[in-house]
This record gives C-alpha cells, sequence and structure tokens, in this order.
C-alpha cells in the first residue's frame, strides 16, 4: 500500500474504510523452493554464551504462518525471535505450538519484553510478562531474554532492571540476558559492557548506516569483553525507495552484514517462502559478490524508509516528538506492510494522530533527507483505524 493509498483509507477509517490485509499485499508461494533443507549454513559462536548458530536466523515478528517457520527449520535455521508483544502474543502462541514437540536442543529461541524500571511495581510486573511469555512459548526457559528497545545509557544500568535480568537468570528462565537498540548504540553498547550483566546484543545494522565507524569500533570492544552481536533491520525497511514500492535485495543486504565477523547471526522478517529463499540464497553462498557492492552502492545516497535514530529531529521539533520511533512505525507500514505493528508501535507513544496540528511549517530538517512532516501526516492516522481493520 502506498502513501497515497493509505491516506485516502485512513481518511474514511470513520466510514468503516478498510486497510488492506498484507496478504492482499504480497504474493505468497505456496511451497519453498526445493533443495534449500540439506544444504548446510555457516555458524558463528555468539559472544561468551558459547551458544553456535547459522549465520542466518528468522525474525518471527511479522510471520504468522507457522508453515513459514517449518519451512526456515527444515532448512538448517535454528535460532528464532520473537518479542513479548508480537501480535499481541499470538507470536508466541504460534512458535510455542509448533515447536511443543521438537527436540529443545535442535533450536535455540529469544524474546524480548520492555518495562519502565522506574515504576513502582516494576518488579512484578516485569516478572509476569516474562512468565506470560514462558506460558505461551510452552517453554521453560528461553535461551535468551532481551529487554526490549533501549532508548537510552540510564535506563540500560537501571539498578532495578540489572537486578531483574540477573534474577530472570538465576532461576533459570533466561540462560541468557541482553538488549535490543535501534539509537545511540555506541554509547549503549560500552554501558552495557560496564555493567557486566549484558551478554547478548540486537542492534539495527545495515549499509546505510552513518555511524558505521564508531558503532564498528564499539562492536568491537563489546566483542572483547565477550558480547555477541546480532544483526536486526538489516534490510533498510525492505524497500528500495522512500514509498515502499520496491523491494529491496535481501541477499545482497545479508551479504553485506556477514562481512563484519563481529555480527554473529541476522534475524530478517521473512513472511513467505519466495522471501525465505532470497535469504537463504545469500546464507548459501555468504561472501559479498562485486555486483552485491556495486547494487548497495547505488543505494547508498538514495532516501530509503530506514531511519538512522540519530536524534537530531527531537531536539529541532518545537513539541520534541519521538520521531525517529514514528519513522519506524512508517517503515513498519510502508516498507514491511504491517499497519497493525505500526499502530501498535504509535498507540505505546499515546500517538492520538493530531501531533502537528498548530504547526504552521515544520522545523524538523532530516539529516538523511526525510521528509518528516510529510511522513507523520502519513502515518498517524492510522491510530484511529479500528485494529481489526490491520493485519
Amino acid at each position: 500500500m502506498n502513501r497515497r493509498k493509505f491516506l485516502s483509507f485512513s481518511a474514511l477509517a470513520g466510514a468503516g474504510a478498510v486497510v488492506a490485509p498484507q496478504a492482499a499485499m504480497a504474493a505468497v508461494k505456496s511451497q519453498p523452493a526445493e533443495g534449500n533443507a540439506k544444504m548446510p549454513i555457516a555458524t558463528r559462536v555468539l559472544g561468551r554464551t558459547g551458544m553456535e548458530i547459522p549465520i542466518l536466523s528468522m525474525g518471527v515478528m511479522r510471520a504468522d504462518n507457522p508453515a513459514v517457520v517449518r519451512a526456515a527449520y527444515n532448512a538448517g535455521i535454528t535460532h528464532f525471535d520473537t518479542a513479548h508483544g508480537y501480535q499481541n502474543g499470538k507470536n508466541e502462541e504460534m512458535l510455542g505450538t509448533f515447536f511443543k514437540d521438537k527436540d529443545r536442543s535442535t533450536f535455540t529461541l529469544a524474546t524480548k519484553g520492555k518495562a519502565d524500571p522506574r515504576s513502582a511495581n516494576f518488579e512484578p510486573e516485569y516478572e509476569s510478562l516474562l512468565n506470560t511469555s514462558l506460558r505461551r512459548l510452552q517453554m521453560d526457559y528461553v535461551d535468551i531474554f532481551y529487554f526490549h528497545a533501549a532508548d537510552d545509557v540510564e535506563t540500560l544500568m537501571n539498578p532495578r532492571l540489572l537486578a531483574m535480568l540477573k534474577k530472570f537468570k538465576d532461576d533459570g528462565k533466561a540462560r541468557h540476558i541482553g538488549f535490543s537498540t535501534h539509537a545511540h548504540k555506541p554509547a549503549q553498547i560500552d554501558a552495557a559492557i560496564a555493567t557486566g550483566i549484558f551478554e547478548v546484543c540486537l542492534i539495527s545494522y545495515n549499509f546505510k548506516l552513518k555511524i558505521l565507524p564508531e558503532l564498528d569500533a564499539a562492536i568491537q570492544r563489546g566483542v572483547e569483553a565477550g558480547m555477541g552481536f546480532v544483526a536486526m533491520k538489516t534490510m533498510v525497511g525492505g524497500a528500495e525507495d522512500a514509498e515502499g514500492s520496491k523491494r529491496i535485495n535481501g541477499a545482497s543486504c545479508l551479504r553485506w552484514v556477514w562481512q563484519n565477523p563481529n555480527i554473529t547471526t541476522a534475524i530478517p522478517g521473512f513472511t513467505s517462502f519466495d522471501l525465505l529463499d532470497n535469504c537463504l540464497e545469500a546464507a548459501h553462498a555468504p561472501s559479498l559478490h562485486p555486483a552485491d557492492a556495486k547494487y548497495l552502492a547505488g543505494l547508498q545516497n538514495r532516501e530509503t524508509l530506514y531511519c538512522q535514530h540519530c536524534g537530531n529531529c527531537v531536539s529541532q521539533c518545537v513539541r520534541h516528538l519521538p520521531i525517529p520511533t514514528m519513522m519506524r512505525a512508517y517503515m513498519y507500514n510502508f516498507g514491511y506492510k504491517h499497519p497493525s505493528l505500526s499502530k501498535e508501535t504509535l498507540m505505546e507513544l499515546a500517538v492520538t494522530g493530531n501531533e502537528c496540528a498548530g504547526c504552521r511549517a515544520c522545523t524538523v530538517h532530516c539529516p538523511s533527507g526525510f521528509k518528516v512532516a510529510e511522513k507523520i501526516a502519513a502515518i498517524t492516522p492510522i491510530v484511529n483505524v479500528p485494529s481489526y481493520y490491520l493485519t
């Protein structure tokens, strides 16, 4: 769904307009390609966890078809990543049903949960969150539990958070502890090293990042301290353009990521057999080809859907809106074709859909060239679309 169509749909939401379902947006092959299942995938060790996992894992966030999970598992993918909030818990439930009769030694699983350690009821609420995830997953433990979407160093180093994460590990509910982050990555990596608690970092990592020298240096410091790194957002929003109209070559993006030996695995969010095949194509031939390098170089200076999360926009905005997260919601809808996740992300921010009202001209000038006001106007109306119209 392009931006123009979405705006026309959202404008009619009060009259019962329907946002087109995800199934109508992307073709799904009925069967995976033959021959992938027996082809080995290279493995790497995830820091001091000692976990040896394939360089290609599955980010299950958007997947709602267990047949795709089965195809990935049968193809040799053994690490699966979900979160407490994905699909309002249905994502964890799907994985629990799929894995309940599988040998626990044949796969590893990570989930994530976010809570505010400054909250009066943080400890019981956070433990309840993890217990709920385990119940959905039908498992006694997860291999990695991440503190989800850390925004700043202060939260990551909060003593109450660190104590609870340590408790989860001591109680045997999480074999290893980590954190995920989109923003302020070098600073957060250094903070995580200082705590001595975090064993894994799930980090946005792709060829478009403008802070690669600083980030790679921080990752190296983390590796030297025994931390393992998992890459997400490897495909810069899944599209070559700002409209989300042309799918990016995921194989090229993945090969670029794997050139960094400090990245143990990537978790692309494939939702169909053809997308899985594209990822497997890369995993079975992971070296960066000259054609890949040429293709990615052609996208380097082109505006895509990926926000750098540099945070410069927040200070420029007269209302100090959480623009990076709003841009992530934009990417979820127009790049991932996942409007329900977009709405969930905005609802967590208490977005009303009228954030920019009263501003005659936007004061934000994005270093990446994002037309911020236009993107906010395009995505925020989704909060007023009934959830049962969204997929």
